[in-house]
């Protein structure tokens, strides 16, 4: 009776002792991991502070814009482009030019591709038939892609009528956006002033680009007195031209 009372208590002693060793045994390769890993993770991390700014950097480049197209007949629409001419926001400016926008997909096209989509949507192509005018203003921070934007916006418009392109400036397009303005519609809006000072933005943006044309001639052969005599008042607010 005594041997096996002593032989069960040396098995529980070698089972304690086997955990005991086993847990040691797995401190120790834990502690060894932990090592590992810590040294992998000083080596990797410039890497990934690298990577993380070069990926902040590249989405910085990506989204910010260096230019602006301006599309005015009404609807108003107005693209951002970036350095990569591709197109990073496309904004109404009137609700017209937003239900536009909103039906074309024009964000991350190529800026050619979106004036396309623009001037061969429905809409525009039957105001366009209706003789309706329309106006397309480039603004960019680089005079290399400026002269790049012109010249697809005119190759783009060459196929339609009463279509004109312009180059245009950043402070005209801020001043455009202070009198809640498309650039189009603003250029016209100065035109306006000078024979007829007492012209608003708010009648302005009213009007659609053939009405404001047909004004602007009106007031440059009547005159001014004749301008601010009968302009005012006389046109008409409507989506068509």
């Amino acid at each position: 009776m005594d041997n096996r009372i002593k032989e069960a208590f040396g098995s529980v002693h070698a089972e304690e002792s086997l955990k005991e060793k086993t847990r040691s045994l797995l401190a120790d390769r834990t502690a060894s991991r932990n090592r590992r890993a810590s040294a992998l993770f000083r080596k990797l991390a410039p890497a990934a502070a690298c990577l993380l700014l070069f990926l902040g950097g590249a989405r910085w480049l990506y989204f910010t814009p260096t230019a602006s197209i301006s599309i005015d007949i009404n609807p108003s629409i107005e693209l951002n482009v970036n350095r990569f001419d591709r197109v990073i926001s496309a904004e109404g400016v009137n609700d017209d030019g937003k239900q536009l926008a909103d039906s074309l997909q024009l964000t991350f096209a190529g800026y050619s591709e979106a004036l396309t989509r623009i001037l061969e949507s429905d809409q525009i192509s039957s105001l366009l038939a209706d003789d309706a005018q329309l106006s397309i203003t480039v603004v960019s921070t680089g005079s290399t892609q400026s002269a790049r934007l012109l010249s697809a916006a005119k190759s783009c418009a060459a196929g339609h009528k009463n279509t004109h392109c312009y180059a245009g400036n950043y402070q005209e397009l801020e001043a455009a956006h202070q009198c809640g303005l498309s650039y189009g519609k603003y250029r016209a809006f100065l035109q306006l002033q000078e024979t007829d000072p007492d012209i608003t933005p708010e009648e302005v943006g009213g009007m659609t680009m053939k009405e404001l044309q047909d004004r602007i001639d009106g007031c440059s052969s009547s005159g001014q007195d004749s301008c601010q005599t009968s302009g005012h008042g006389h046109h008409k607010h409507g989506r068509n031209p």
